[in-house]
């Protein structure tokens, strides 16, 4: 089943892509403001105050940030640098016509597992919170230059936390606990799935043991990163980064904030030659799905292996997730997953359907559907993590292998 889109459809998706690279070009500005703000309230204190603080050297510390934020622009900068490969055409964007955000935008905010306290002091590892500044979704709401928002800045600080535990050294134990299960259990299965696949970092690693490998990604902020640490990245190292300096809660040293990271830790160009590796754009149901059962379908029975890591709580319709992958997958194939069930689409207000079971549930939607599961166990696992804060957030994440069952 081909999903056909409207006209309607096609201007969504446009306008959208025409935000997200303004928010891209417009951290620098936003970023820098609100370090700004931090000097501000510093200048109302009293002056024995700000004296002692002085000592501490915290005027520095601000001026050190900005350094570093003007840092992550420049690299942020070069990742819509030639956006027009994406096949968009930019020049809306340039005579002003960039509008608000649409229906893409709003649903973008239930696909992050990334915690971020800069505007929360009481959430967790991947966000729950719905709120926008629509009042009426899925259309633009005015003509003129698009203003990125707090939940597009929020996007691009997730992306940069999600490029350590891509693409660097530093997240290496994090990747560890979570892809190392997940490619052991992949023994003899050739072609290989990974949805919701991000920077593509464990995509990535498949295809470098010799599998063929697909990667699907819904999300243009990672879509449009990960096209330059694939395909534009030619250094081990080549690119630094400031990912901890957005919010000074729970650091225990200014060091810490400041710490620069270095990606990709590995040469994304350095696979084996003939691999069969790429990245495909779009919606997980709409790309690989149908709501029904027919067999005829191309994607019918071309994967032998389904990896989903962080992945099947971003559905609306968990039912349709299994589904799908069952039907694609060959028989005697396999589902290896790794996550937690916070889901995604719980408590939305953009009138999205959200089914929401236990973790016993989705086990036995599992088995219902056709598939034997095996292996199952609790992995502890954090998520985008700053290994150097006072504060973190564990997952006891769910395993298991699940193998079509051969009729």
């Amino acid at each position: 089943m081909s999903h056909q889109f409207s006209e309607k459809d096609i201007e969504e998706e446009h306008v959208h892509f025409l935000n997200v690279v303004t928010a891209f070009q417009q951290y620098a500005q936003y970023s820098l403001a609100a370090n700004n703000r931090r000097r501000k309230d510093l200048y109302t204190l009293p002056q024995a105050d700000k004296a002692l603080l002085d000592t501490l050297g915290y005027k520095q510390k601000l001026q050190e940030v900005d350094t570093a934020i003007l840092t992550n622009a420049d690299f942020l900068n070069k990742i819509v640098a030639n956006p027009e490969i994406f096949g968009h055409d930019l020049s809306a964007g340039e005579n002003g016509d960039d509008v608000g955000p649409d229906k893409d935008a709003l649903q973008e905010q239930q696909h992050s597992h990334s915690y971020d306290p800069t505007h929360s002091h009481h959430g967790h590892s991947h966000s729950h919170d719905h709120n926008t500044q629509n009042s009426v979704p899925g259309r633009p709401q005015a003509r003129g230059k698009y203003k990125p928002t707090d939940f597009d800045m929020d996007k691009l600080r997730s992306t940069l936390k999600q490029f350590v535990r891509d693409w660097s050294e530093d997240g290496k134990a994090e990747r560890d606990l979570c892809y190392e299960p997940m490619k052991k259990a992949l023994e003899q299965h050739f072609e290989v799935l990974v949805p919701g696949a991000g920077l593509g970092r464990l995509a990535f690693d498949v295809a470098k043991l010799g599998f063929a490998c697909q990667g699907n990604e819904f999300s243009h902020y990672m879509l449009l990163s990960s096209y330059l640490i694939l395909n534009k990245t030619e250094l081990i190292g080549e690119h630094t980064i400031y990912p901890y300096i957005h919010s000074f809660s729970n650091i225990p040293s200014k060091e810490a904030i400041l710490r620069p990271v270095k990606i990709p830790d590995v040469l994304p160009s350095d696979l084996p030659p003939g691999s069969d590796f790429s990245l495909v754009a779009g919606d997980f149901e709409e790309i690989y799905g149908a709501h029904d059962t027919d067999e005829s379908e191309p994607q019918a029975g071309q994967w032998d292996a389904v990896l989903t890591c962080f992945f099947i709580d971003t559905a609306k319709n968990i039912v349709n997730y299994l589904r799908i992958m069952h039907r694609i997958l060959a028989p005697g194939g396999v589902w290896i997953n790794l996550g937690p069930l916070l889901w995604h689409f719980e408590n939305n207000n953009t009138s999205d359907p959200s089914i929401e079971l236990d973790l016993e549930e989705v086990k036995d939607l599992a088995r219902k559907i056709g598939f034997q599961l095996s292996d199952e166990r609790t992995i502890e696992t954090s998520y985008t993590s700053n290994d150097q804060s006072m504060l973190g957030y564990i997952y006891k994440a769910a395993f298991w292998k699940a193998t079509k069952a051969s009729f």
